[in-house]
């Protein structure tokens, strides 16, 4: 049985930092492809950043290039958000899903098949 459980989440001040971790079981990590993914209150949900299984590229949503990054250790069936300069508007539950598609990078909720139940990130003061 898949299964994906997330953990990290928190309250933490704006310019703070966070890292989500996204335990797998049930399948074998390195044939997937991994994605984060957050939905605000009263808001859709939407793709945070994705990392090919096969050479490891990531793909980010504009709003978090460059303060969050994505990663995986495919030994430990674990995936990563490292989430940096963190906003108020990052607040959300955030979500890590698993592809069956090794070489996808897409940040396309249908894209995904086996979703973790979420962990709440909060930025305030």
């Amino acid at each position: 049985q898949v299964q994906l459980v997330e953990s990290g989440g928190a309250l933490v001040p704006p310019g703070g930092s966070l890292r989500l971790s996204c335990a797998l079981s049930g399948f074998t990590l390195d044939r997937y492809a991994i994605g984060w993914f957050r939905q605000a209150p009263g808001k859709e949900g939407e793709g945070v950043a994705c990392i090919r299984s096969t050479d490891g590229s990531q793909y980010y949503t504009d709003s978090v290039r460059g303060r969050f990054t994505i990663s995986r250790d495919n030994a430990k069936n674990t995936g990563f958000l490292q989430m940096n300069s963190l906003k108020p508007e990052d607040t959300a539950v955030y979500y890590c899903a698993a592809s069956p598609r090794p070489k996808l990078v897409s940040l396309k909720i249908p894209d995904f098949n086996s979703w973790g139940q979420g962990t709440q990130v909060t930025v305030s003061s």
